[in-house]
This record gives C-alpha cells, structure tokens and sequence, in this order.
C-alpha cells in the first residue's frame, strides 16, 4: 500500500511563488519515478513534472520548463515542487503520483488528495 499526501497549495500573485510537498509512506519507491500533474476545472489532467526517486532524472512539461523544479529528499521520503513565476494559468489541483514507469507521462498507479494552487492576476 502506498500513500500520498500533498501540502504547499495557497492562494499567490501572478509572479509569486509557491512550494508544494508530497509525503509518501509505504511500499519503497526505491527505482521508481514520481511526477506532479495538475487539473484546472473544465480541463484535462495534464502531466507537470516527472523525477527519478533515486537518479534525480527529471521532465518537465514545455508549459512549465524553466519555472517549476521538481526534486526529492529521499531521507524524508518527499517528494517536492518548487514553482516560480506563477501565472494564472496554473491554477489548479495539484496531484503527486507514482508513474507506472520512467518516462511515461500518463500512467500512475498512485496519487494523493491534491492541493489547490490559485495565482491571481
């Protein structure tokens, strides 16, 4: 059994910044990959960022390539998304999830409850 809990979500202004976390418990995610998604209402889920657990590879979405860091502190077993510059257009729900597999942007076995990220204009 695997569980997520994400935390960080809040109101921000276009331009601010935002530090989302995800807790994980659970089987290991040892030699897995995790990757936050986001759903704004209306729209489809939309893959933000993927990382290796243990390589630190990462992939980013072309949306959010240059703003958002994705990283892991594998001591804490938590999984992170620094984002910067925030436009309105990111708001959302953000989920964190573990990928079925390295690479594969729409596949995930597990995701938590999300969080909501508003940016104002």
């Amino acid at each position: 059994q695997v569980q997520l809990a994400e935390s960080g979500g809040g109101l921000v202004q276009a331009g601010g910044s935002l530090r989302l976390s995800c807790a994980a418990s659970g089987r290991t995610f040892s030699s897995r990959c995790m990757g936050w998604f986001r759903q704004a209402p209306g729209k489809e889920r939309e893959f933000v960022a993927g990382i290796n657990w243990n390589g630190g590879a990462t992939d980013y979405a072309d949306s959010v390539e240059g703003r958002f860091t994705i990283s892991t502190d594998n001591a804490k077993n938590t999984l992170y998304l620094q984002m910067n510059s925030l436009k309105p257009e990111d708001t959302a729900v953000y989920y964190c999830a573990r990928l079925l597999r390295c690479g594969i942007r729409t596949l995930y076995d597990y995701r938590g409850q999300g969080t909501q990220v508003t940016v104002s204009s």
